[in-house]
């Protein structure tokens, strides 16, 4: 199997590091044609990777002696932990010897690192954190969801550009459309920010605008795309996740009550369903969009299936030639 295309991954960072972040990158490489650089400390690492079987050429181990905790100030931690998983895995990145960086550890600190050592894109203002919410029918990519809290009108105009291009290459959305995330669906709702951005997507070339997205119907998958500031983003994001949890867990509750429990039984298998269609680690993690090359943020409390996914998703994102595709919208 010929490896042409190398992804860095930080075998540290997470809760459930090293185990799960070294099995997802022995399952992957037994699945897709990429070598996995895994990034951490040396011995630990190696010692994990002991327990599997997999192909020499295919996985290569990265020494990094530190670790940067989510406890930590993420300029701080970026500044004075330059040995650190995160920070190597990045400069790989930046040295080309690897074309992509997944990481489960800190949020900001990879934002920073990133910012600072892969760089961003000619003309991209502010790379977007994207997350694809499970929706009825898929899934609907959500950026910002949390990397830039203030932003400015033009920010989010490229942010539906960029997500766009992602959602068209790697989620395989033909023509994607794009909704501005609002608190309702006409046009004069909406405070000043968004006001504004309306207005700037009605008249932007290359993307898909229908308009405003209410934030009710983003569980129905009203647009492929939903834009909006870091501050909502986060918002819409963590209500979602610890609803749905919540709905799972009173639906659990109740069908499980005294002459109820036979019918569950029989419901087993669609429930799963419905819960694995909700389980993060499916889809894999969500990019830092606008960066010249892939860096990608796992649920901190991610598994091995996440990691392959990942990897998946960072494949599909090179060979599409994102980058270039967005670097060319932008520019236009």
């Amino acid at each position: 199997m010929e490896r042409n295309i190398v992804i860095a991954v930080d075998a540290m960072g997470g809760d459930n590091a090293p185990y799960e972040i070294v099995k997802g990158a022995a399952e992957a490489v037994k699945l897709y044609p990429v070598k996995v650089l895994l990034v951490g400390q040396e011995a630990i690492v190696k010692k994990e990777l002991s327990a599997y079987t997999y192909d020499e050429d295919s996985i290569e181990v990265v020494n990094a002696d530190e670790v940067i905790s989510t406890e930590e100030v993420p300029t701080e931690a970026v500044r004075k932990k330059r040995n650190s998983s995160m920070m190597v895995g990045l400069g790989l990145v930046k040295e080309k010897k690897a074309m992509a960086f997944i990481s489960a550890g800190s949020t900001g600190a990879l934002f920073v690192g990133g910012t600072i050592t892969v760089g961003r894109i000619k003309g991209i203002e502010r790379p977007a954190l994207g997350t694809c919410l499970p929706t009825l029918n898929g899934y609907t990519l959500l950026l910002d969801s949390g990397a830039n809290a203030d932003c400015k009108p033009q920010y989010l105009v490229q942010f539906a550009k960029m997500g766009s291009v992602y959602a068209e290459t790697v989620l395989g959305m033909k023509n994607p459309t794009v909704g501005l995330a609002n608190i309702g669906v006409e046009k004069e709702k909406g405070n000043m920010l968004v006001k504004e951005v309306y207005e700037l997507l009605e008249n932007a070339e290359g993307i898909n605008f229908i308009g405003n997205a209410e934030m009710v119907d983003i569980p129905f998958g009203v647009s492929n795309v939903v834009v909006c500031d870091g501050f909502v983003g986060n918002t819409i994001l963590k209500t979602l996740e610890g609803q749905s949890k919540a709905l799972l867990k009173r639906i659990k509750s109740e069908i499980t009550k005294g002459p109820y429990k036979i019918a569950a039984a029989a419901l087993k298998t669609p429930f799963d369903n419905i819960k694995k269609s909700y389980d993060s680690d499916q889809i894999g993690g969500a990019p830092y969009i606008g960066f010249k090359a892939l860096v990608m943020k796992v649920h901190g409390s991610c598994k091995a299936p996440a990691i392959v996914n990942c990897i998946k998703q960072s494949i599909d994102f090179i060979e599409n030639g994102t980058v270039e595709k967005i670097e060319k919208l932008i520019q236009e």
